[in-house]
C-alpha cells in the first residue's frame, strides 16, 4: 500500500460497533447510561471517603484513588464514542488519537498498579496486623500512589512517542471505538518490530509483575486465614479482602478476555465488544462491589445520605 507522509496524516476513522442506523439510538442510550452510572458511583466513593473520617485508612485511601482513576479511564474513551454516535461521524484527528491512546495507557496502567498496592495493603493488614499501622503510614501510602503515577506516565509516554515514529498507510480505519495501541501498530506500514518488542516487554514487566505480586499476596493471606482457629475469625479476615479480590478477578479476567478475542480471526467487533467490559463495565461495577460487600462503606453511605448510622 502507498505510504502517507507523516505531515499529511490528519485523521483516523473509528469504526466502532455497528453502522446500522436503527442501532445508533440504542447504543447511544446504553453507553450514556453506563457512563453516567460509572461517574456517579465512583464520585460517590470519593465524596464518602472525603467526608467520613472513619474511612481515612490506607485501604480506603487507595480505593478513592482507584475511583478517581476509573472516572478518568472511562472519560478517555466514552465521551468521544458518544459524540461519534450522535453526530454519525467516526472521525478522530491524529493528535486526538495519540492523546487518547496516551491517557488510555496511563489510566489502565494506574488501575493495574493500584490494585497491586491494595493487595499489598490487605497482605500487611492480615499477615502482619501488629505492624500494619506503622508500616502503612500516610507517607508510604502517598509514595506508593506517586510511584504508580510516575511509572504509568513514563510507560504511556514511551509507547506514544514510539507510535509517533510510525508511518501509516492510506487506509486509516481503526476497527475499534477508541485508539487502542495494538490496533494503531497494526495499521502502520513502516517496521513495527521495536514497537512490538516494547509492547510485549511492557506487558511482561508492568502487567505480569503486578499480577505476580497480587497472587503472592493472596497466597500468603489464604495461608494466614487457614491458620486462624475460629470460624468467626476466618470470616472476618476474609471479609476485609473479599471486595478487593472480586475487583481484581474482574479486572484481570476481562483483560484476558480482550487479549484472547483480539487473537481470534475476524475479531474486530468481538474485540471491541470485549473491550467494553474493562473500559466501561469494570469501572462501573467497582463502586457497587465495595458498597455491597464492605461494612464500613455501607455505614459511611448511610451517614452520607441520611445523616445517621
Amino acid at each position: 500500500m502507498e505510504l502517507e507522509n507523516d505531515t499529511r496524516i490528519s485523521e483516523f476513522l473509528l469504526l466502532g460497533f455497528s453502522e446500522k442506523p436503527e442501532l445508533q439510538p440504542f447504543l447511544f442510550g446504553l453507553f450514556l447510561s453506563l457512563y453516567l452510572v460509572t461517574i456517579f458511583g465512583n464520585l460517590l466513593i470519593i465524596l464518602v471517603f472525603s467526608s467520613d473520617s472513619h474511612l481515612h485508612k490506607p485501604m480506603y485511601f487507595f480505593l478513592a484513588n482507584l475511583s478517581f482513576v476509573d472516572i478518568c479511564f472511562t472519560s478517555t474513551t466514552i465521551p468521544k464514542l458518544l459524540v461519534n454516535i450522535q453526530t454519525q461521524r467516526k472521525v478522530i484527528t491524529y493528535k486526538s488519537c495519540i492523546m487518547q491512546m496516551y491517557f488510555f495507557i496511563l489510566f489502565i496502567g494506574l488501575d493495574n498498579f493500584l490494585l497491586t498496592v491494595m493487595a499489598y495493603d490487605r497482605f500487611m493488614a492480615i499477615c502482619h496486623p501488629l505492624h500494619y499501622t506503622v508500616i502503612m503510614n500516610p507517607r508510604l501510602c502517598a509514595l506508593l500512589v506517586l510511584v504508580s503515577w510516575i511509572i504509568s506516565a513514563l510507560h504511556s509516554l514511551l509507547e506514544s512517542l514510539m507510535v509517533l515514529q510510525l508511518s501509516f498507510c492510506t487506509a486509516l480505519e481503526i476497527p475499534h471505538f477508541f485508539c487502542e495501541l495494538n490496533q494503531m501498530i497494526q495499521l502502520a506500514c513502516s517496521d513495527t518490530f521495536l514497537n512490538d518488542l516494547v509492547m510485549y516487554c511492557a506487558t511482561v514487566l508492568l502487567v505480569g509483575a503486578p499480577l505476580a505480586g497480587v497472587l503472592y499476596s493472596y497466597s500468603k493471606i489464604l495461608s494466614s486465614i487457614r491458620g486462624i482457629s475460629s470460624a468467626q475469625g476466618k470470616h472476618k479476615a476474609f471479609s476485609t479482602c473479599a471486595s478487593h479480590l472480586s475487583v481484581v478477578s474482574l479486572f484481570y479476567c476481562t483483560g484476558l478476555g480482550v487479549y484472547l478475542s483480539s487473537d481470534a480471526p475476524q475479531s474486530s467487533h468481538s474485540s471491541a465488544a470485549a473491550s467494553v467490559m474493562y473500559t466501561v463495565v469494570t469501572p462501573m461495577l467497582n463502586p457497587f462491589i465495595y458498597s455491597f460487600r464492605n461494612k464500613d462503606i455501607k455505614e459511611a453511605l448511610t451517614v452520607f445520605f441520611r445523616g445517621k448510622p
